[in-house]
């Protein structure tokens, strides 16, 4: 019996990792939205949908592996901090706010899965829900305790599960115990669980854990990947020289580069990232080389960047 696509596309992605080859991810769609001048509303789902499978077939021509859905900062929690509390929300809220996170990520996974048909890739190219923390990635003073945190992240990973994505990623965590609660989240909604672990500038967990720790818990705990992210490329090319000496299954980084404009009022998230040209196509990728020959395997971009920086990623991998 034939598997189904989505069965096939992640089995794709695990042999090439298998072979020792790179899995190139996509770039970010958030940052690169705002910056066609896509207004971050409900992450654009509803309002630009078109814009956001645009991005999504632009990352498929420019030779991306993996499709990330456009679901990074969002959870109901997104929504229920404007509020007393829920019954307020109720009371006040536009309708259908308890529903819309559902709704936004059944349409992402759609709008992913769509790129991805279009494009006659559904057997090579595998579509990852992302989750991120709780509040904001760059404040893991906010995070959660993780007991507190796993039951959110649980009503996102069957969601997730629900609409079909091959795999989650837990993206940007910034402490081990919400990194815990993600990947617990995602391995009893079945699917299997990559953790990416946002850095701060001493190379560390932003929240000041210790990187080898969190490799090792998550490795222990059964992610299948654990990559860094969401720090500036050199950061990265520091973070993963050490973890080729920890790391005992695949990893890997993709950076931002520029520097982040946080946006006016944060209930309407806006990852703008601005003097990104310090970082053109070329010099990334042999920037993000560096990393391949020190035993990364799964390699993007993350704010920042765009499709042209990972056609570079896939013209230099491709030389190797």
């Amino acid at each position: 019996m034939m598997r189904p696509p989505m069965a096939a596309a992640r089995e794709t992605i695990r042999q090439r990792i298998e072979r020792g080859e790179s899995v190139l991810l996509d770039g970010p769609m958030g940052s690169e939205l705002v910056r066609r001048g896509v207004r971050w509303r409900k992450h654009g789902l509803l309002t630009d949908a078109d814009a956001v499978l645009r991005l999504h077939q632009e990352y498929l021509a420019a030779g991306a592996q993996v499709l990330r859905t456009n679901t990074f900062q969002l959870n109901p929690r997104v929504y229920l901090n404007v509020f007393r509390s829920r019954e307020h929300m109720r009371h006040i809220g536009a309708p259908g706010l308890e529903t819309l996170v559902p709704r936004l990520v059944a349409k992402s996974a759609e709008l992913a899965r769509g790129a991805r048909r279009t494009a006659g890739r559904e057997n090579d190219v595998a579509i990852a829900g992302v989750i991120s923390p709780l509040e904001h990635c760059f404040r893991p003073d906010l995070a959660p305790a993780e007991d507190a945190a796993f039951p959110e992240h649980a009503e996102m990973a069957k969601q997730f599960a629900d609409a079909g994505v091959d795999f989650l990623l837990a993206e940007s965590m910034n402490t081990i115990g919400e990194a815990r609660a993600a990947l617990r989240a995602g391995r009893e909604a079945n699917l299997p669980v990559w953790v990416s672990f946002v850095l701060g500038p001493e190379g560390e967990l932003l929240g000041r854990e210790p990187l080898e720790r969190a490799v090792k818990e998550m490795e222990g705990g059964g992610a299948e990947a654990v990559l860094v992210n969401c720090a500036p490329p050199a950061d990265l090319t520091r973070a993963v020289e050490r973890m080729s000496g920890f790391c005992r299954g695949p990893f890997g980084a993709f950076a931002h580069i520029g520097k982040f404009s946080p946006p006016s009022w944060k209930f309407e998230f806006h990852p703008q990232f601005v003097e990104t040209e310090s970082w053109p196509p070329d010099p990334y990728a042999a920037e993000v080389q560096r990393w391949r020959d020190a035993g990364a395997r799964i390699v993007g971009g993350c704010c920042g960047t765009g499709p042209a920086h990972i056609r570079a990623l896939a013209a230099a991998l491709a030389a190797v």
